[in-house]
């Protein structure tokens, strides 16, 4: 499997911004997904993670209420719905695939396969 991020680019604060994470192959739906991001400087950290059924979903504190995780496994796709964007949010996101779960994971050492990260850049 490979995953193909897209989506990130420039925004004021309090705006929105949708990435997304796009795979090839057939066992996409078995997969649960999750986000991650770096920021300059920083460690590696959660951002939001979705189970294989759409069932149950995780975040991270920082960004609760203001992300939304989803996925459409008719599309291999998973989604990262920003909104109310800070400043602190401004880092290369990456989504990443854990392909044997049966439930969500917080822990990027679960995640077997990664994508290429997308920029997101929140400006002031």
């Amino acid at each position: 499997v490979q995953l193909q991020a897209s989506g990130g680019g420039l925004v004021q604060a309090g705006g929105s911004l949708r990435v997304s994470c796009a795979a090839s192959g057939r066992s996409f739906s078995t997969y649960c997904m999750g986000w991650f991001r770096q920021a300059p400087g920083k460690d590696s950290e959660f951002v939001a993670a979705i189970n294989w059924n759409n069932v149950g979903t995780g975040y991270a504190d920082s960004v609760k209420g203001r992300f939304t995780i989803s996925r459409d496994n008719a599309k291999n796709t998973v989604y990262l719905q920003m909104s109310s964007l800070k400043p602190e949010d401004t880092a290369i996101y990456y989504c990443a695939a854990d392909r044997i779960c049966s439930w969500y994971s917080r822990d990027a050492a679960a995640y077997e396969v990664w994508g290429q990260g997308t920029l997101v850049t929140v400006s002031s």
